[in-house]
């Protein structure tokens, strides 16, 4: 789907999609041809007067190697009403995350500043507040499925939030475990953006869900496997 919105509704003020893994939300220094970001454009041309130049239409973002639910505006009331809506914190997110070690806490609450500095991200006093709820779907032995709500913004938040309590998540190549290997090959981190929920434009309240990629499917099947082995 790299070549193609994969669109799971769009109307006269904007787009809710499902982003794939591995493709940039807008372009960055490096100057990309394909993103999500020229995609749009294509398919809606209209959409370059919206929002700011290099990331027209965008009111937030996935990072490249994460998939799922975006919302995307299509004209200008459209974009100011969902930057406020997402700066007053009144859109849900849930995210899943398959992460190594067996969480303890069957829910919980993480709660640490978040700073930038370079590429990396950080956490100090010093840096923004940063909260992220948790709660644990299934365990795989030594894996942990968890349902993330991030509660504020932050870049990286729920990536480094997991890794800050000992909770990496799987696939991830910066916030990660130096010595500790996940037995199978994966080319992206196991997080995926599979609830929205907001009021529109329009006034209407809606709820998005998208479903786990086939690939991170593949990977829960081969844990379970491995595991019913033992």
């Amino acid at each position: 789907m790299k070549n193609k919105l994969d669109i799971i509704y769009e109307d006269k003020d904007v787009i809710v999609l499902n982003k794939p893994a591995g493709l940039l939300v807008h372009p960055t220094a490096k100057k990309e041809k394909k993103t999500l970001v020229s995609l749009l454009i294509k398919h809606c041309p209209k959409i370059k007067e919206v929002g700011s130049l290099l990331r027209p239409g965008i009111v937030h973002r996935l990072d490249k190697d994460t998939s799922g639910l975006m919302i995307v505006a299509k004209n200008s009331r459209a974009y100011q009403y969902l930057v406020q809506q997402f700066k007053n914190r009144k859109i849900t997110k849930k995210y899943i995350a398959l992460v190594f070690g067996r969480i303890k806490d069957k829910k919980g609450k993480i709660v640490y500043h978040i700073t930038q500095k370079g590429l990396k991200i950080g956490l100090g006093l010093e840096g923004k507040a940063a909260e992220t709820d948790y709660r644990v779907i299934e365990y795989y032995n030594d894996f942990t499925l968890v349902e993330a709500k991030p509660k504020t913004g932050r870049t990286h938040q729920i990536r480094v939030h997991l890794h800050k309590i000992g909770y990496p998540i799987v696939g991830d190549k910066i916030y990660k475990f130096k010595r500790k290997k996940f037995p199978y090959s994966i080319s992206r981190q196991f997080l995926h953006a599979r609830y929205l929920k907001l009021r529109l434009p329009s006034g209407k309240t809606a709820e998005f869900k998208a479903e786990l990629p086939k690939e991170l499917k593949s990977i829960l099947l081969k844990l379970t496997l491995r595991y019913e082995k033992r």
